[in-house]
């Protein structure tokens, strides 16, 4: 008599023979169990297949890559980026404008202020290159004898200069002074005759 694997096997002790105490339950639960009798069950007469691990391979755990989340604010932008450790000419030039044109400003304030300056040097009507620009004669009052006054690169308001300035020349943000060339503070009325864009804190910026 033949048994399927997964059988269960109820036998008894000898020692308690005609007793029907139950002794022992014997499952196979993967090996194939045979039985030979002589029209009686006979507990020596069983015998056990050997027994094979199951070994189920697994499949590694693919990597998990997380993409940077895309930053919320511009002050969030602002805050994460790294001073280098050196800065281009250009550069330094459109933080020093950041810097001394609006770094009491709100961040968009200071964003726009960077815009003009970028803004002018790709139009066409004025000279090219950011530092050109800034130099460029009666355009900007914080320049001396065609140079940048003293800038405290130690403090926070250069670093926020710096930053400012590098995500305008990387267009990391959008500004809504996106495409003035012009700005005067809220305090004077010069009558340019410009078409305005949006004030920003206490700046005006014109096309």
């Amino acid at each position: 008599m033949t048994f399927c694997a997964g059988a269960t096997l109820l036998a008894t002790d000898p020692t308690f023979a005609g007793s029907g105490t139950m002794a022992a339950i014997v499952t196979a639960p993967a090996p194939v169990l045979t039985i030979e009798s002589q029209g009686l069950l006979d507990d020596a007469a069983i015998t056990f297949a050997p027994r094979q691990e199951v070994v189920q391979t697994i499949a590694p755990r693919p990597a998990v890559t997380t993409e940077p989340a895309d930053p919320a604010s511009l002050a969030a932008l602002v805050s994460a980026h790294t001073m280098p450790d050196t800065l281009d000419p250009e550069l330094r030039c459109l933080a020093g404008a950041v810097y001394f044109e609006a770094k009491s400003e709100p961040l968009e304030g200071q964003l726009a202020v960077a815009e003009v300056v970028i803004n002018r040097a790709e139009s066409g009507r004025f000279p090219r290159g950011i530092c050109q620009v800034i130099f460029q004669r009666s355009q900007f009052s914080f320049v001396r004898n065609g140079a940048l006054p003293p800038i405290r690169t130690s403090s926070r308001s250069w670093k926020e200069a710096v930053a400012v300035a590098e995500i305008a020349m990387n267009d990391q943000w959008q500004s809504r002074a996106a495409d003035a060339l012009f700005f005067h503070a809220t305090h004077v009325s010069p009558n340019w005759g410009k078409d305005r864009v949006v004030r920003l804190g206490n700046h005006i910026f014109y096309r």
